[in-house]
């Protein structure tokens, strides 16, 4: 009688392995930071927003965790990183689906800030995240353009094709928005991170595409962004403020519908009938 043995296929990461990733990318940034915080405290420089000095630690740190998460997973670039293109019509979508996010995520920062307010340097650091020595452009480059690049490679990208590969979708996207929520190191908007994390994993999971992550995270900054420059304008839109009760049932009609919509555009069928289409379209050419 001839044995033939099993082979298990471990893939990476883990949430174990997962979380690992992140307290070393945490941790390389912290050795750079934490001194550099003590000198400006000590002598009164700002050296930690130093652009020339910020932007090198950001990438190489950033670099080396991406380095060791694409070594470790063992897998084609193309399938850790897949950068396909993604309907159009998923962009009215999402745009609904994340203003309606958007006004749940404050309510519940409203609510959570009423049981435990923030500390007055936690609102000042928060507020210089959209500051830049580069005036508006600077803080539109770090806040809608790096920050959704660089987190979506890491959670949706290397975290999420390992994730997809060893549990369940739900399981998934629930695990790699959870990492990404502490990753943020902001027990103030850890709920609302999350449900940012859920609704991205959910892009990612349903197009099959880190772009579409990239984007839909790309899409929410934008919006946050506006709403903080432009808060006195945004406070006068009634049907996005919080203290009234229809406007719950509102927006949750409207994130139901935008989600739905999405959903039905990712949809196998739909997906594999739009090829068809395609492949007939290009015979004719």
């Amino acid at each position: 009688m001839i044995h033939v043995a099993r082979t298990t296929i471990k893939y990476y990461p883990t949430f174990w392995q997962a979380v690992n990733l992140i307290v070393l990318y945490t941790f390389l940034q912290t050795i750079i930071d934490f001194p550099l915080a003590l000198y400006d405290y000590q002598y009164g420089t700002d050296w930690l927003r130093e652009p020339l000095l910020k932007l090198p630690v950001f990438f190489g740190t950033t670099f080396i965790i991406l380095l060791l998460g694409t070594r470790y997973a063992g897998l084609p670039y193309r399938e850790i990183f897949p950068l396909k293109a993604f309907r159009w019509l998923t962009v009215p979508a999402l745009f609904v689906s994340l203003l309606s996010l958007q006004f749940f995520m404050n309510a519940i920062s409203l609510h959570v800030d009423k049981i435990l307010p923030p500390p007055g340097w936690f609102l000042e650091l928060f507020a210089r995240l959209f500051e830049s020595d580069l005036g508006i452009w600077g803080g539109i480059l770090r806040v809608v353009i790096l920050a959704p690049i660089v987190e979506e490679l890491i959670f949706r990208g290397v975290i999420f094709s390992g994730f997809q590969r060893i549990y369940p979708s739900f399981l998934a996207i629930f695990f790699s928005a959870l990492l990404f929520a502490l990753f943020h190191l902001n027990p103030w908007q850890l709920i609302p991170t999350f449900l940012l994390g859920l609704v991205l994993g959910f892009v990612r999971h349903r197009t099959g595409s880190l772009l579409a992550a990239i984007f839909t995270h790309a899409l929410h900054n934008g919006m946050v962004f506006l709403a903080v420059y432009y808060h006195e304008v945004y406070d006068q839109i009634g049907w996005m403020q919080a203290g009234k009760a229809y406007n719950f049932m509102l927006h949750f009609l409207i994130l139901g519908l935008g989600l739905t919509f999405l959903f039905y555009l990712t949809s196998r069928g739909n997906i594999l009938g739009r090829d068809r289409m395609r492949s007939k379209n290009l015979e004719k050419i």
